[in-house]
This record gives C-alpha cells, structure tokens and sequence, in this order.
C-alpha cells in the first residue's frame, strides 16, 4: 500500500502536538516498519522544513529532522499538470486539490490527514491517522 501522508500529521510527529502526537507516531513507525510506502510531496517538504525551522530555530537542525523524514518517507513531485487538473477540481481547498493531484498521478492508495473535511470530494480515499493504522492492522491481521 501507497499513502500520502499530510503535512499535518508529520508536524503532529515532529512538534509532539496533543492529542495528535501518538496517532502520527503510529503512522511513521508503520512506515519505518515497511507496512506500508509512505510518501509526502514536494511542497510537503518545503512546508515541513520552514514550519520545524520556526519551531525550533535551527536551520542545521531543520535540515536534519527533514533528511530524518526522508530516509523514511518517498518524495513526489509536483507537476504542472497536477497544477492544472487542481485549479478545477471540486475541491474547495487548493493546496489538497494539488496533493489528491499528484496522488492521483503518482497512484497512492490512500492520502493520511487530520483534516479529512478538506478533502470533500476527493477522488482518493481519505483516512485519518487512526483510521489509516486499523486499516493496516486488519490487512496484517488477515495475511
């Protein structure tokens, strides 16, 4: 299984966010386990870099956590394509309509948020953390 992982959940993870933290930790330790193929986007990782940079003002360290982040979790690339297929998309929030995209593209089964409202009308499955982490267990469960 393939699954983009929202930038929110890796910033629950990183800044140890309650009540968030232990529902995002499932998640990467899933990854790390290889229960799955974790992914996040190129902006994704521009996000993450800028949002751990102002929360622990370390740029060496901010490198660190993200180069961390990355030997667990793929990076895609965002297209122009992507792009266009976004701006009219039902998608109200742009910047998800631009993941479901380059998801779509890439083909992920699933995208891992906290905020599955702003993904109404997502052509991709949309799972929260916890929801992602029950659904990997039933499959190992039935293997």
């Amino acid at each position: 299984m393939t699954a983009l992982i929202d930038t929110c959940v890796i910033m629950d993870f990183l800044q140890n966010r309650q009540p968030f933290f232990d529902d995002a930790y499932a998640v990467l330790r899933l990854a790390i386990m290889g229960e799955f193929d974790g992914c996040i986007t190129a902006k994704s990782a521009a996000d993450i870099h800028y949002l751990t940079r102002r929360y622990i003002h370390s740029e060496e360290e901010s490198r660190a956590h993200l180069n961390k982040l990355l030997s667990i979790v793929m990076l895609l690339d965002t297209t122009s394509e992507d792009i266009f297929h976004a701006l009219t998309s039902d998608v109200s929030d742009f910047e998800d309509a631009i993941m479901i995209e380059t998801g779509i593209r890439c083909k992920i089964d699933c995208i891992i948020t906290r905020n599955t409202k702003d993904f109404k009308g997502s052509s991709v499955r949309v799972l929260t953390p916890a929801e992602f982490t029950k659904t990997i267990e039933a499959e190992d469960f039935k293997d």
